[in-house]
């Protein structure tokens, strides 16, 4: 798997964080780290608590990344299809999804 460049990192970030900036005001920052092919995004929440949210997978694209949802009854990421059916999708996609999950909208 190939790992993401600099220039798609710093994208990525720029990316969510404006769409965590335009939808999601329980959200107070974003967190990334990198391993290999995959980005975790975690959420610091404005209460103050730490939220696991997603993994993406990059393939080559900076705009279509796989998608490991963070479940917290396992403690684990794993790997799902966007509600658009498919299995990779935008950064901002995989987001929402989780988003919706661990917050209240």
């Amino acid at each position: 798997m190939a790992t993401p460049p600099d220039s798609t990192k710093i994208s990525l970030r720029q990316h969510l964080r404006a769409h965590v900036e335009a939808r999601w005001p329980q959200i107070s920052s974003l967190e990334f780290r990198y391993r290999g092919a995959f980005a975790y995004v975690d959420a610091q929440l404005q209460d103050g608590t730490a939220q696991p949210l997603i993994r993406l997978r990059y393939g080559g694209s900076a705009r279509h990344w796989g998608f490991g949802l963070y479940l917290a009854s396992s403690g684990r990421y794993e790997n799902q299809i966007l509600p658009s059916g498919f299995p990779t999708g935008s950064p901002e996609e995989a987001l929402d999804c989780a988003c919706y999950l661990y917050l209240d909208h």
